[in-house]
Formats: structure tokens, C-alpha cells, sequence
């Protein structure tokens, strides 16, 4: 293994490390030192490889972020209509339940994002390329305005996620309906009466 193989490897540690953190522990109780043990390395590395450990919680966060939005695609590029579209949306939701660790991290990161605007700026472009991109997918399936369709489904996902920890019975199962029907009609409605 090349020199520039294992700073990777341990970059990559040290991201995962991080991201695993900010879901135990919150973020703001994410150290150095706890992210350099965890992913097994002595914590000056942690420096080498990043300028500070709030670059570092930002990166693993937003990559986490980017991975579950990127993972999200095939389901929806699979529907063949807006109610298999509303389909995919909901079975997507099937693996958060609020609770997990990708929900708290996510919840953590909007969190810090309201304090740190780079940070804010990262998480942005990770929701602005996933409403793209559903937005294309809607208006391949025929749905007028589908940016602002978009906007408001990807807002209703987060929201589902975040409540979900609070209200158990917002799963998946019970908001399949409403995302439907949300889509459906508002096909209809391009289409007349």
C-alpha cells in the first residue's frame, strides 16, 4: 500500500469516525481526541488530515447526506408514474425512523448549520442537487411546476424523518397515502377536470 493509499484510508476512518460521533454523542460533543480513537489513529492525524475538527464533522456529515440522496435516485428513476413515484418516495423513508443514527445525524448537521454558514452553504447544495433531480424526474412523469413540487416533497421528507423520533405512528405506511395523493392530484389538476 502506497503512502497516499493509507492517508486516504485513514481520511476516510477519520470520516466515518466522525459521522458515527455526531449521531452518539451530538455535535457539538464530537473531540479530536474521541474521533481520533474511534477510528483507531492518534489525534494529530486528525489535523494533518483536516483544518479543524468542524471541517472534519462538516465533510462527514455532508457526506453522509450526499450518499443517502444519491442512493434515493434508482428508486426514483424506476417509478413509471407519480403514484410509483409517491411509492418510492415513502419506501425510501422505510429505513429512517428518526432515531437512527443517519436521522440523528442529519437532524445534528441542520442544527449546526444554522451556526456555521459554510457548512449551511454544503448542506444546501446536497438538498439543491436532490430536488434537481427529483424536479427532472417529475417533470418526466408530466407534473407542472416540478420545482416547487419538488421543494415541497423534499421538505416533507425531512420534516417525516425529524417528527418521526417525536410520533412513531408518522411512518412510512401512514404518510404512503397522502404522498400519493399529493402527487396524483396534482397530475390530475395539469390534466383539467
Amino acid at each position: 500500500m502506497t503512502s497516499a493509499q493509507r492517508g486516504h484510508e485513514v481520511r476516510q476512518r477519520l470520516l466515518d469516525a466522525a459521522a458515527e460521533l455526531i449521531a452518539e454523542r451530538g455535535w457539538a460533543a464530537v473531540s479530536t481526541r474521541a474521533v481520533a480513537e474511534r477510528a483507531g489513529v492518534a489525534p494529530g492525524l486528525v489535523h494533518y488530515h483536516f483544518t479543524s475538527v468542524q471541517e472534519l464533522l462538516s465533510r462527514a456529515a455532508i457526506a453522509v447526506m450526499h450518499r443517502v440522496t444519491v442512493e434515493t435516485g434508482p428508486l426514483l428513476a424506476g417509478a413509471g408514474d407519480p403514484g410509483e413515484l409517491a411509492e418510492a418516495l415513502v419506501a425510501s423513508l422505510g429505513a429512517y425512523s428518526g432515531t437512527d443514527p443517519v436521522s440523528v445525524l442529519f437532524v445534528e448537521t441542520y442544527l449546526a448549520a444554522t451556526r456555521d454558514p459554510e457548512l449551511r452553504a454544503g448542506v444546501a447544495e446536497v438538498i439543491a442537487q436532490f430536488r434537481s433531480g427529483l424536479a427532472i424526474r417529475l417533470a418526466e412523469l408530466g407534473l407542472a411546476d416540478p420545482e416547487s413540487t419538488a421543494a415541497v416533497l423534499c421538505a416533507a421528507i425531512d420534516g417525516l424523518v425529524l417528527q418521526q423520533a417525536l410520533d412513531p405512528t408518522l411512518s412510512a405506511a401512514a404518510v404512503r397515502p397522502v404522498i400519493r395523493r399529493t402527487l396524483v392530484t396534482t397530475e390530475r389538476q395539469e390534466d383539467g377536470p
